[in-house]
Protein backbone atom coordinates (compact mmCIF):
# COMPACT_ATOMS: atom_id res chain seq x y z
CA UNK A 1 0.00 0.00 0.00
CA UNK A 2 3.43 2.39 0.41
CA UNK A 3 3.67 2.42 -3.18
CA UNK A 4 -0.27 3.32 -4.13
CA UNK A 5 0.11 5.78 -1.43
CA UNK A 6 2.91 7.90 -2.92
CA UNK A 7 1.41 6.93 -6.38
CA UNK A 8 -2.06 8.49 -5.39
CA UNK A 9 0.02 11.52 -4.88
CA UNK A 10 2.15 11.85 -7.95
CA UNK A 11 -0.76 12.13 -9.89
CA UNK A 12 -1.34 15.23 -9.01
CA UNK A 13 0.06 18.27 -11.16
CA UNK A 14 2.73 20.98 -9.47
CA UNK A 15 4.15 17.47 -7.67
CA UNK A 16 7.73 17.36 -6.73
CA UNK A 17 8.35 14.57 -4.74
CA UNK A 18 6.61 12.21 -2.30
CA UNK A 19 7.92 10.44 0.82
CA UNK A 20 5.80 7.53 2.59
CA UNK A 21 7.02 8.09 6.54
CA UNK A 22 6.29 6.04 9.63
CA UNK A 23 5.44 2.68 7.93
CA UNK A 24 3.03 4.56 5.59
CA UNK A 25 1.15 6.33 8.59
CA UNK A 26 2.85 9.97 7.08
CA UNK A 27 2.81 10.95 3.72
CA UNK A 28 5.00 14.24 2.84
CA UNK A 29 4.21 15.81 -0.35
CA UNK A 30 6.83 18.25 -1.68
CA UNK A 31 5.06 20.76 -4.20
CA UNK A 32 6.94 23.38 -6.84
CA UNK A 33 6.36 26.49 -4.87
CA UNK A 34 5.43 28.24 -8.30
CA UNK A 35 3.35 25.92 -9.73
CA UNK A 36 0.94 25.64 -6.14
CA UNK A 37 -0.31 28.31 -4.47
CA UNK A 38 -1.19 28.22 -0.78
CA UNK A 39 -4.77 27.66 -1.18
CA UNK A 40 -3.99 25.09 -3.95
CA UNK A 41 -1.89 23.38 -1.48
CA UNK A 42 -4.38 22.90 1.07
CA UNK A 43 -6.72 21.58 -1.45
CA UNK A 44 -4.10 19.10 -2.30
CA UNK A 45 -3.85 17.60 0.92
CA UNK A 46 -7.53 17.35 0.96
CA UNK A 47 -7.99 15.54 -2.70
CA UNK A 48 -4.43 13.12 -1.92
CA UNK A 49 -6.38 12.09 1.82
CA UNK A 50 -10.00 11.49 -0.43
CA UNK A 51 -8.56 9.46 -2.77
CA UNK A 52 -6.43 7.57 -0.90
CA UNK A 53 -9.89 6.82 1.87
CA UNK A 54 -11.01 5.59 -1.41
CA UNK A 55 -9.39 3.92 -3.19
CA UNK A 56 -6.84 1.31 -0.15
CA UNK A 57 -8.03 -0.20 2.46
CA UNK A 58 -5.82 0.18 5.83
CA UNK A 59 -5.77 0.17 9.46
CA UNK A 60 -5.95 3.29 11.36
CA UNK A 61 -5.14 6.72 9.39
CA UNK A 62 -2.63 8.48 7.11
CA UNK A 63 -2.17 11.81 7.79
CA UNK A 64 -1.27 13.93 4.28
CA UNK A 65 1.11 17.25 4.79
CA UNK A 66 1.65 18.74 1.74
CA UNK A 67 5.24 20.99 1.79
CA UNK A 68 5.49 24.02 -0.05
CA UNK A 69 8.87 25.77 0.34
CA UNK A 70 10.58 28.41 -1.21
CA UNK A 71 13.81 29.71 0.34
CA UNK A 72 16.27 32.54 -0.61
CA UNK A 73 19.78 33.07 0.13
CA UNK A 74 22.59 35.84 -0.49
CA UNK A 75 26.06 35.03 0.62
CA UNK A 76 27.29 38.55 2.23
CA UNK A 77 31.51 38.39 1.58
Amino acid sequence: PVERIGGTARSKPGVDRVFARQAGREVRVMVLPDAVDDLAAQVLARDVAKQIEEELTYPGQIRVTVVRESRATEIAR
